[in-house]
Formats: structure tokens, sequence, C-alpha cells
């Protein structure tokens, strides 16, 4: 039902969130990563499936990551393991509590698709560290343009965390969903920010 004001009726089961995409052309002037941060961040050639998807969990469950976790389980192999997909874990205190996704599959474009860090470790700075290394390793590649899209359901920082670092929005889309706390994909107690309205 469309309401006046431009207002829309979701309906119970559903959920909506503003997507916004960004874009760069050129690598921006960053400061060099800290010694201590790069050493507890490595990339994990080939990934096994069910590491993956725990640390997949692990970061992006608060923030309704859950797209992965809706791939059938060769579908996901043959993306995380595609030779154009780079996938890094940041360690802190011998647990891996951070997730950079690069996708270079298509020709010299790369996406930055997955981003984040646990709820333990937000505010402290390894965010903006690790979203800083994501953009040095991209544009060490030949590509011509760099791209990430973020939501509402995304930690309230992320959208200016993405312009600070030189990313320029470029498009906004309205996405309807269906709610995957309601189906099972992942627990109802998740993203508690988020309200949950069962059919």
């Amino acid at each position: 039902m469309v309401l006046s004001d431009g207002f829309t009726d979701i309906a119970p089961g559903k959920l909506a969130t503003i997507v916004t995409s960004l874009q760069m052309f050129n690598s921006p002037e960053l400061p060099e990563p800290e010694t201590g941060f790069t050493s507890s961040l490595r990339q994990i050639p080939q990934p096994d499936v069910d590491w993956y998807l725990r640390l997949y969990r692990r970061v992006g469950e608060d923030w309704l990551w859950f797209s992965r976790l809706q791939e059938s389980l060769p579908m996901l192999e043959s993306i995380i393991r595609d030779p154009g997909v780079e996938i890094f874990a940041l360690t802190v205190e011998n647990e891996e509590k951070g997730l950079l996704e690069l996708d270079f599959r298509t020709d010299r474009e790369c996406e930055l698709a997955f981003l984040g860090i646990t709820a333990d470790l937000q505010g402290c700075g390894l965010g903006s560290q690790l979203l800083d290394y994501g953009i040095k390793q991209a544009w060490s590649k030949s590509i011509d343009r760099l791209w990430v899209h973020t939501c509402t359901f995304d930690h309230p920082r992320a959208l200016e965390l993405y312009r600070q670092a030189g990313f320029i929005p470029f498009k906004m889309q309205l996405e309807v969903l269906d709610d995957p706390r309601i189906n099972g994909t992942i627990p109802k107690t998740a993203a508690p920010h988020i309200p949950l309205f069962e059919p």
C-alpha cells in the first residue's frame, strides 16, 4: 500500500533497505598501514568453505550479511576459490575477527565485496585500516575502477568511512527482501537494531 508523502508499507516478513553504490577511478593518497596491523592480516588462498562461512557469520551476522549463506555450496566454493577473488582474514589475539574480500572478476575493475570487523573491535580504528589496505591492494592491480556498495543495515559509519577514503556515491536503490531471520538463514536474535516483523 502506498501512503501519503511517498511512504510505502512493507509486508510482514520483508525488509527494506537503501543501497548506496560508491566508486573511485584513481588510487587515493592513504597512510601506510602500521606494521603490527599488516602482520595480523593474511591472504587465504583457496579458502575452505566452512572456514569462510564461520568468519562471514562472525563478522557480518549483526549487520544482516546473508547473501553468501544462501548460495549453494558448489557455487560459493567456485566464487571464493576463483583466481579473481582475494580473501583476507584479520587476526587479533589469536582469533580471526576481520574479513576483506576483493573481487577482480570483471576486467579492469575491482569490487570491494565484503569488509568488516567483529563488534568488539569497532571504534578502535581497525576498520579504517582494513579499508585502507583493501584500497591499496585493489589499486596494486591493473584496474580503472574500484567500487563498493553499502546499505542501511550496515554500521552507521560505513557510508561516511567510504566517502572519507575517497569513494564517490553514484547510485542509490531501494531493496525489498525476505527477512533472513525468519527463514532460519541467520538467528532471530541477529541485528537487534533492525525490527523483526513476522508474518
